[in-house]
């Protein structure tokens, strides 16, 4: 009888392994709850709790301007509570998407550094939470090469500073300058630093080809979010082609987490939040054969 269980044991190894490859690991950007939370029908301590038992997603993506006011992130018994609900429903936290801390790339050095300053306390609370990164934007006034050069400045002091948490920094691509991948990934290059990084958004471009863009993009990323907004008849996203994009991320060689990020209308959130894990599904299956 052992020769028939070692056969059935190194099969499953097999079956496990091809299934690693490709299975591409889902997480739940908070954004897509912004309405329930912003009304007051959820709060973000709700968050986890819902992600688990509602969805079965296991990893949470963070944004800043939905905690529940300022004054949680810096507050010990506020992220110990969050903290606590993550490890009740086994939900990882993977990052937090920052907004609304002033601009990294202010052309007027006092004002950037101070902006810098106020995304010390989301590193903080990023470490304590057990995420990898924070997102940050890459914006400013000025001509392109002026907010260029500031961005490049106030990242890297951001960066230096989250390195001693063992924080990454990555950067989404979040309208004006930061749409532009060349822009963007000069910016990345010229800060030269571990930590740094990009998340690759499937939407949040102005003018460059959505496709081309994120393959540029990949070999910086260090998150994925995976933009949707409305659906056809059929499952399928009608503004981004999923099985595209999702082929562009596996090809690059990216093995963490895709975070479903809905942002339609025609759909609840709820709704649109399964909408899009079933079209990942069916992208990635489709992927397998």
């Amino acid at each position: 009888m052992k020769r028939p269980i070692i056969a059935l044991i190194s099969l499953l190894s097999i079956c496990t392994m091809a299934y690693n490859q490709n299975h591409l690991k889902l997480s739940l950007a908070e954004w897509s709850f912004h309405k329930a939370i912003q009304s007051g029908k959820m709060t973000n301590l709700d968050f986890p709790h819902i992600a688990r038992t509602q969805f079965n997603i296991g990893a949470i993506e963070y944004v800043s301007v939905l905690f529940d006011g300022k004054a949680s992130v810096e507050d010990p018994a506020y992220l110990q509570k969050l903290k606590s609900e993550c490890d009740k429903y086994k939900v990882i936290s993977n990052l937090i998407m920052v907004d609304h801390e002033g601009d990294l790339g202010d052309a007027d050095p006092v004002k950037r550094n101070a902006a810098v300053e106020n995304h010390y306390k989301w590193v903080k609370a990023a470490k304590f939470l057990g995420c990898h990164s924070i997102r940050v934007n890459a914006a400013g006034e000025g001509t392109p090469e002026e907010v260029q050069k500031a961005v490049i400045d106030g990242l890297s002091k951001l960066c230096d500073y989250a390195s001693k948490f063992n924080i990454n920094v990555i950067v989404e691509n979040h309208w004006g300058n930061s749409s532009n991948p060349e822009w963007l990934i000069a910016v990345i290059k010229t800060v030269n630093k571990n930590n740094c990084g990009l998340l690759p958004d499937f939407g949040n471009f102005d003018k460059a080809d959505r496709y081309l863009a994120v393959a540029q993009m990949m070999p910086y990323a260090k998150g994925v979010s995976a933009k949707s907004y409305e659906f056809d008849a059929q499952g399928n996203e009608t503004k981004v082609d999923f099985k595209k994009m999702l082929d562009i991320v596996k090809k690059s060689g990216y093995d963490s987490f895709i975070g479903i990020e809905y942002e339609g209308e025609r759909l609840s959130e709820a709704e649109g939040i399964k909408a899009t894990m079933d079209l990942i599904t069916d992208c990635t299956s489709e992927n397998k054969r």
